[in-house]
């Protein structure tokens, strides 16, 4: 994958060079893929780079986990066992809350942004944190990651028109498959593999299909892949 760490680096300090031609502050870069392709440990790895070639950090990853609905908002639904079961849909999301976000972080491009929150999310209690995240006002690069952000849907598909570029990671359902079983099992959500495998294909591949179904077309695609070596 150190192509793809290559190229997306250099293509966001591309983006930030052309920002300051154009006396922007910051660029924010949406960044979406199904579960299991990676999006996390590509997005901190672009970060990483960006950060050590410079004197203090100024990229950000953002995730949009802390945009789950929380535990006390799915119960009062009326397919309250349906949203526990597929909870990473869309739909168990607070989506204006994400499109608010990403106007705020747009509009911070253009003058004195300030401190900006954003909520995260803890996998212990399995609900979001508000404010726990700060974007300070010297970031230049935020890439905002998650699974919904290139969605064709209301209010998803407004967050396309609010940042300065968009990325796409893709990966074969097998190979997403396993990743996320394994995550199940690391954080303790299954004890036993094939429980995770179940889970995984009730839930993560079906949103996986959902995210490629209704994606509006990225500016940039890559492909992710197991990678012995990173």
């Amino acid at each position: 994958m150190d192509s793809v760490y290559t190229s997306l680096t250099e293509r966001a300090l591309d983006i930030r060079r052309k920002a300051r031609q154009d006396s922007l502050a910051r660029v924010v870069i949406a960044f979406s893929g199904p579960p299991g392709s990676g999006k996390s440990t590509i997005a901190a790895e672009v970060v990483h780079r960006i950060n050590a070639q410079t004197s203090r950090p100024t990229a950000v990853v953002l995730p949009m986990d802390g945009f789950h609905h929380p535990r006390n908002h799915l119960d009062t639904l009326p397919n309250r066992s349906e949203a526990y079961a597929r909870r990473g849909i869309h739909w168990t999301f607070d989506a204006e809350g994400v499109l608010k976000l990403v106007k705020t972080l747009h509009v911070s491009r253009t003058g004195n942004p300030g401190v900006i929150m954003a909520p995260s999310f803890d996998h212990k209690s399995k609900d979001p944190v508000a404010d726990a995240l700060h974007i300070e006002p010297e970031i230049e690069i935020i890439i905002i990651e998650g699974n919904w952000l290139l969605f064709d849907r209301d209010p998803w598909k407004q967050i396309s028109n609010y940042v300065d570029d968009t990325w796409f990671i893709d990966v074969e359902p097998t190979l997403a498959r396993h990743r996320v079983a394994a995550r199940h099992i690391k954080s303790g959500i299954e004890t036993d593999w094939d429980a995770a495998v179940a889970r995984t294909d009730g839930n993560d591949l079906l949103n996986g299909e959902e995210v490629r179904r209704h994606l509006i077309k990225p500016n940039v695609v890559v492909q992710s892949i197991e990678d012995n070596n990173s």
